[in-house]
């Protein structure tokens, strides 16, 4: 029944992708939205527009919420449009965009009742197109994912992100401080779609991000959980499209990620 969703999320994101892709090294313009690392280009709204008119031509009824149509805008009133949305990061990444690095993500998820059934990520730079329906596996091409083993956080290879606000920049500080010592390494590719594909397909052990979006999430979400992964918010509650700070492991040291983020402070609930 999903098929036809998948086949559509997927056409988008090529779409919007070789857009993107094109696009790269050529932005000599950018304005910022909730702070000075918050960024937005022309090629942000113009993959958004693109997405947008081709999901509402395969499912016109289906509301389709973007990053940038709804900057400033009531989250939690949109995700109450319906039981059923498009939630739509048409190029998660943009700070790198900027910087013409190649290390950006479209990101497209189907979510029912509060819970991602569809999710396509997709990197325009290495072709390489993630995606998974609920409870039929996720996907890299033709090649089914499954998390990486992991037993302990000392062998993990952890990544995150650093937000726009100051406030919510110190709590991933205290993470990151708390953390370091204890894992492998740590790695920040720009993109939490792109952190959260890589848990996923085994690349990335776990990742964790304070105050992020619905759009940012819910793709590489389902991705986790179908490859056999665990996701939570930072206090280890169930991840819902409502989720603002998430923890997503190949599943074994995840309880013990939380415990250091609690005893750090670092989980951005009360900042």
């Amino acid at each position: 029944m999903l098929a036809a969703h998948l086949q559509a999320a997927v056409e988008a994101a090529r779409a919007a992708g070789d857009l993107i892709r094109r696009a790269l090294g050529r932005i000599d313009a950018y304005d910022t939205k909730s702070g000075p690392s918050d960024l937005v280009t022309e090629v942000d709204r113009a993959s958004e527009d693109l997405i947008r008119r081709r999901l509402r031509e395969a499912f016109p009824d289906v509301p389709v919420v973007g990053e940038e149509w709804a900057f400033g805008r009531d989250l939690d009133e949109e995700l109450r449009r319906g039981p059923e949305l498009w939630l739509v990061d048409p190029l998660d990444g943009t700070a790198n965009f900027v910087h013409g690095l190649a290390a950006s993500a479209v990101s497209i998820a189907l979510v029912r009742d509060g819970e991602p059934v569809v999710g396509v990520v997709y990197d325009p730079y290495r072709d390489e197109l993630f995606t998974a329906r609920a409870g039929e596996g996720a996907w890299l091409g033709d090649q089914r994912l499954r998390v990486g083993p992991c037993g302990r956080l000392a062998d993990a290879m952890l990544a995150t992100g650093f937000p726009s606000q100051p406030a919510y920049r110190q709590v991933a500080v205290d993470g990151v401080r708390a953390l370091v010592p204890v894992i492998r390494n740590l790695r920040n590719f720009g993109s939490a779609a792109t952190h959260l594909a890589y848990v996923a397909a085994g690349r990335l052990s776990g990742f964790w991000e304070v105050n992020l979006s619905p759009w940012d999430m819910a793709a590489g979400a389902l991705l986790v959980r179908e490859a056999g992964g665990r996701v939570t918010d930072t206090l280890g509650r169930p991840y819902t499209a409502a989720t603002r700070h998430i923890v997503a492991t190949c599943g074994p040291i995840h309880d013990d990620l939380l415990r250091l983020l609690r005893d750090a402070g670092a989980t951005g609930y009360g900042s």
